[in-house]
């Protein structure tokens, strides 16, 4: 499957989780973090992350939180995209079943 250059994830977590993920799921890649955003370099490209608070999902009597994530790559190759958010989605995704 294709990584396209631009795309928003719903994360079921908050913010504080979402940014003590990040860093691993980053890697050895510098970034730099800002409020509700990060910059990662990769290669001689980019990955701009912008994050806001989204409505919890409710599941029965469970509440979820939920971040939306927007993802912006640029001057990145299709290949480094899928191999980047191959390790990230490591990094970021729940268990369960």
């Amino acid at each position: 499957m294709a990584t396209p250059e631009r795309f928003t994830r719903e994360m079921a977590c908050t913010e504080a989780e979402w940014l003590r993920w990040l860093p691993a799921a980053i890697g050895e890649h510098s970034w730099v973090l800002h409020p509700g955003a990060a910059d990662v370099s990769l290669g001689t490209g980019r990955l701009s992350l912008r994050w806001q608070e989204g409505p919890a999902r409710r599941i029965a009597l469970l509440h979820l939180p939920t971040l939306l994530v927007a993802f912006g790559f640029e001057s990145v190759a299709e290949a480094e995209r899928a191999r980047f958010m191959k390790r990230f989605d490591l990094y970021t995704h729940r268990g369960g079943g």
